[in-house]
């Protein structure tokens, strides 16, 4: 795969570019689930006391009426900057690993290139994740355990050390594993049925509007694709962290097969598609403003078609 310089601004699979990749997932991720984060506390509420917090409409109504509207904006720093970091490692990586598996797994279909390349991100990025979930779930449904992040981190390792920060590391990859896995191809075939059935043109002769406008398509389908495949693993690691269940088929049980599919999805959809097509918006829109082509397709798409 070879490098190319676009619009003589920054060189591709160079590390300015990744550098940029990563900048533009910390934005773009940050962002948008820093905005979206009293859903985000009635989900998790919704799943570790579905008793109480029944429905969206009633949920609110509750945290607002016992808690007050601050209660909606618990964990918002958890949000802000646990989500920035796992967009940073999760688009940077996964730009890196596309190139790099496309460079060696040269005789493999594209489909398997955006498979292991989202997979591989996406372990690192919940790595970098794990030690602020772990706090931003305590402070959305323990309103006595910290404010935010400054005093969450120490307060969590003080009662629980080290291994406090990690304990979902493995459900949190049982949820997000599977959610990257369909969302990152889900994305790229995607934007390919879109140019090439829909608008019948290459993505090189669109404007840059018709492009966002695509990216915003793709955006959308793989982020309902992958809420409704990571469903499961998400009401599990709320379980775990807190202390509802003390290891993964415990949780699986307290909580039933059907509620590990049902439970919080409605709020999911409506959480996770919008999210993922926005971050998807925001990140391509970085590129663009940067000189660079949208996301999509591998650099031997572009060989084969001359």
């Amino acid at each position: 795969m070879e490098k190319v310089v676009v619009e003589g601004r920054i060189e591709e699979f160079s590390m300015g570019y990744y550098g940029l990749c990563t900048v533009g997932g910390i934005l773009s991720a940050g962002t948008t689930h820093l905005a979206i984060t009293p859903f985000d506390v009635l989900k998790v509420n919704m799943q570790v006391n579905p008793v109480k917090y029944n429905g969206i409409s009633s949920g609110f109504h509750t945290l607002w009426k016992e808690e007050g509207p601050s209660a909606l904006w618990r964990g918002w720093s958890g949000k802000l900057f646990g989500y920035g970091v796992q967009g940073g490692f999760k688009f940077g990586f996964y730009e890196f690993f596309k190139k790099l598996y496309s460079d060696v797994l040269v005789d493999h279909s594209r489909s398997a290139i955006f498979f292991v390349s989202s997979a591989s991100a996406q372990v690192f990025a919940d790595v970098a994740l794990c030690p602020f979930e772990a706090v931003k779930v305590r402070v959305q449904t323990q309103p006595n355990f910290a404010k935010g992040l400054a005093d969450g981190f120490p307060k969590l390792y003080a009662f629980e050390g080290l291994s406090g920060f990690y304990k979902g590391l493995f459900p949190l990859w049982g949820r997000n594993l599977p959610f990257s896995m369909i969302m990152f191809p889900t994305f790229e075939h995607s934007m390919d049925l879109i140019y090439h059935n829909i608008i019948q043109r290459r993505k090189e002769d669109c404007s840059r509007a018709q492009q966002l406008g695509v990216t915003c398509l793709a955006g959308c389908a793989a982020g309902a694709v992958g809420t409704i495949i990571s469903n499961p693993a998400d009401n599990i690691v709320s379980s775990l962290y807190n202390k509802k269940a003390d290891n993964v088929l415990q949780a699986v049980k307290n909580i039933g097969l059907v509620n590990l599919f049902t439970r919080s999805l409605p709020i999911r959809i409506t959480l996770v598609g919008p999210v993922v097509t926005l971050q998807w918006f925001f990140y391509d829109t970085i590129k663009i403003l940067s000189g660079l082509p949208t996301s999509g397709g591998l650099r031997r798409d572009l060989k084969e078609a001359t």
